[in-house]
C-alpha cells in the first residue's frame, strides 16, 4: 500500500481573526508528528506557519522549512526546523516543496496560500501529477473558493467530466484519513522517485 511520508502545508503567516484557525494549525502539526509524517512548509516562524511547525517539532515530528532568502526577516525563519532550506526565489521554493511532498493541505491563509493551492490544482488538472491536494476547511474558511469552483463549472470553464480534484476535510482527523484514501490508487513512484522526476521535467 502506498504510504504518505510527507505533507506540504500551505497556510498564512498571520494567525487570523478566529482562534480556531490557530488551534487547528497546532492540532495538524501534532497529528503529522504522531503519524510519522514529515511536515514540509514555507519555513516561517510566525502565524499559522510557525504554529504548525512548532507543534510538529515539539511533538517529536520532523520538519522541513523552505524559505526564500528575502523572506527570512519578514517571516522570522523557524529556528526549530530539522531542515531549513533557503532558496534564491519563490519559484525555487515552490519547486522544492513539490519535490519533497507526497500531498498538500491548505489551511486558512492569504493571497500566497491561495496562489500555492491553485497552482497545485492546476498541475493536477493538467495531469502533471497525482499527489492529493486538500483544503482543511476550518470554520468554513474555504467555502467561498469552493463556491467559485462550482460557479466556474456551471459557467462552462471547468469541464464536468474533469471536475476540480480538490479534497475537502473539516477536521484534522478526517484530513489524514482522506489523504490515505486518496493515494490508494497512486504508485510509490508517482509520489516520489523516478516518476516524480519526469513530472518535474515536464513543468
Amino acid at each position: 500500500m502506498t504510504k504518505i511520508k510527507s505533507v506540504c502545508v500551505y497556510c498564512g503567516a498571520a494567525p487570523g481573526t478566529d482562534p480556531v484557525f490557530l488551534d487547528t494549525a497546532i492540532e495538524l502539526g501534532r497529528a503529522l508528528a504522531h503519524a510519522g509524517i514529515r511536515l514540509i512548509y514555507g519555513g516561517g516562524g510566525v502565524g499559522l506557519m510557525g504554529a504548525t511547525a512548532r507543534a510538529c517539532a515539539e511533538a517529536g515530528g520532523k520538519v522541513t522549512g523552505i524559505i526564500p532568502d528575502f523572506l527570512i526577516g519578514n517571516e522570522q525563519a523557524f529556528e526549530h526546523a530539522h531542515e531549513l532550506i533557503v532558496t534564491k526565489d519563490m519559484h525555487e521554493r515552490k519547486r522544492l516543496m513539490f519535490e519533497r511532498a507526497d500531498a498538500f493541505i491548505a489551511l486558512p491563509g492569504g493571497i500566497g496560500t491561495l496562489e500555492e493551492l491553485v497552482e497545485q490544482l492546476t498541475w493536477v488538472q493538467l495531469n502533471r501529477h497525482r499527489k492529493p491536494v486538500m483544503v482543511l476547511n476550518t470554520a468554513g474558511f474555504w467555502d467561498p473558493l469552493l463556491a467559485l469552483f462550482d460557479h466556474m463549472q456551471s459557467s462552462g470553464f471547468v469541464n464536468v467530466s474533469r471536475p476540480v480534484k480538490l479534497e475537502v476535510a473539516h477536521s484534522v482527523r478526517a484530513a489524514l484519513i482522506k489523504l490515505d484514501a486518496a493515494v490508494a490508487g497512486v504508485t510509490e513512484g508517482e509520489l516520489h522517485g523516478a516518476a516524480e522526476e519526469r513530472v518535474l521535467d515536464r513543468m
